[in-house]
């Protein structure tokens, strides 16, 4: 099972739903997406909870209850991963929504792989 994509799904069920919180089992690269999505303003907030392995995340809405993540797509699935260069990272929206890739200096949005001159794998998109 892709555990990412389920991740995500959630988020997106989530939002779609209206919840203001949302609860998600644990993992490090979970963690490290979350963190890239705080960053970016796309969520208010989250909170690990190592001893019961659950990630709890507060999601954002604009003023009339409408999400801030209009849409969040898994790119590289298990059967199938997408890998690119730095030269080759695509734009999402015209630059307006974010890529979150996968790289060795560990999970980025493409802005910040392109000026670190560094490729990875795509894990999805959001806008």
């Amino acid at each position: 099972m892709d555990t990412i994509a389920d991740f995500l799904t959630r988020i997106r069920n989530a939002s779609l739903a209206k919840h203001k919180l949302l609860e998600v089992p644990y993992s490090k690269i979970k963690e490290e997406i979350i963190c890239v999505l705080l960053e970016n303003g796309y969520i208010l907030g989250f909170k690990v909870e190592k001893n019961e392995k659950k990630i709890k995340i507060a999601l954002k809405y604009h003023q009339k209850n409408v999400s801030v993540i209009q849409k969040i797509i898994r790119i590289s699935k298990p059967g199938l991963r997408k890998y690119c260069k730095y030269k080759t990272i695509p734009r999402v929206l015209n630059g307006l929504g974010i890529a979150i890739i996968s790289t060795s200096n560990g999970v980025i949005t493409d802005k910040q792989a392109k000026k670190k001159r560094i490729g990875g794998e795509i894990l999805c998109y959001v806008y």
